[in-house]
């Protein structure tokens, strides 16, 4: 997707960057926002936060914008979002095409954050509940449960406020932070997609994705009954995030939109001159 001319006097794509604990997730915007739809987002790469490789996202870079490309950075990981614009900068200052960059704050997203710190709310969560103001049906508030390293259940008003919400774990930090926090329990892999094993666990590590496992599932249900409760019990139910298979199952009448942060972060084009 091309925009307006920018400052450079040429279409720019619209390229997003969704700097989390734990990947960098990126995307370019195919088709803009309409008035009740979301940006159409596509050619998405992961990256590794932490260590990820300047020579992966420069080789994403030259697969999905040939010309000038502005790039939207929505960050939770600061360290992470810093050592990705510093390769930004870099590849702008090499490369034929111009790059340009804009780290998304709060005043970017479309959306009124009612709650008592607004500027503490990670961006990835107000984005998520931008994205669900544009879904939802008009007059009715929404439920928007973000399964990742973090899982948030946060609510939106029926007027379209952010409102706060639940913040717990997510099953990867819960399995670390076991073999982490004691001497013997193994750290168990790959509870995002499969279903826990039956009661009682037969083995430690079936113990262990048991707990975290049916856990999760618990503990996402009452928060969004407790949501729903005070809402009036009428929102809409959203789920996102890379670990969202952990809950589908409890979790009936769900919303499934894999990429909601992404593209909330995409809304935020129409404030910085896309």
């Amino acid at each position: 997707m091309s925009g307006p001319a920018g400052r450079h006097g040429a279409a720019d794509t619209v390229l997003l960057a969704d700097v989390g604990n734990t990947r960098i997730k990126l995307a370019a915007v195919m088709e803009p926002a309409g008035p009740r739809s979301l940006p159409v987002i596509g050619r998405r790469q992961d990256l590794v936060s932490r260590d990820f490789r300047p020579a992966n996202f420069a080789a994403w870079l030259e697969t999905v914008a040939t010309g000038p490309a502005l790039v939207l950075v929505a960050a939770v990981h600061h360290a992470a979002a810093a050592r990705l614009e510093a390769v930004i900068a870099e590849l702008t200052a090499t490369r034929r095409h111009p790059v340009r960059q804009q780290r998304i704050t709060h005043a970017h997203l479309p959306i009124d954050v009612a709650v008592a710190e607004p500027q503490r709310v990670g961006i990835d969560r107000v984005a998520a509940a931008a994205a669900v103001t544009v879904l939802t049906q008009p007059g009715r508030s929404a439920i928007v449960v973000d399964c990742g390293t973090a899982t948030t259940v946060d609510m939106v008003a029926a007027d379209g406020r952010f409102l706060g919400g639940a913040i717990l774990p997510g099953p990867e930090l819960l399995a670390r932070a076991l073999a982490e926090g004691t001497s013997r329990l193994p750290e168990v892999a790959a509870l995002d997609h499969d279903l826990p094993p039956a009661m009682p666990g037969r083995s430690t590590q079936q113990a262990i994705a048991a707990g975290i496992g049916w856990g999760m599932r618990g503990a996402v249900a009452r928060l969004v009954a407790e949501a729903q409760a005070a809402s009036g019990g009428h929102a809409e139910l959203f789920l996102t995030g890379g670990s969202r298979g952990v809950v589908r199952d409890a979790l009936p009448g769900a919303i499934e939109v894999p990429d909601l942060v992404l593209a909330g972060i995409g809304l935020a084009a129409a404030r910085v001159g896309a």
